[in-house]
């Protein structure tokens, strides 16, 4: 039986792999999605309320989701 913290990275990868699916599909049909994404991180942070909280960190993860979709050939 899979434990829960198996659980949950398995549902990261799966989350992240169907995220990026979409938006390459999305980005090569009508260009423009990983600018607007981009454009938000000013916007995103994170929600913790403890000394964990890192606003900066969780935007650096954005910021290489986007470069990886760039990356990969979205067009």
């Amino acid at each position: 039986m899979t434990d829960e913290i198996s659980q949950t990275r398995q549902r990261e990868i799966a989350a992240e792999h169907l995220l990026f699916k979409l938006i390459e599909y999305v980005e090569s049909r009508d260009p423009g999605l990983l600018d607007f994404l981009e454009g938000s991180l000013s916007h995103l942070g994170d929600p913790g309320r403890d000394d964990s909280k890192d606003d900066e960190a969780v935007r650096e993860i954005a910021r290489r989701m986007i470069a990886g979709a760039r990356t990969q050939g979205t067009g």
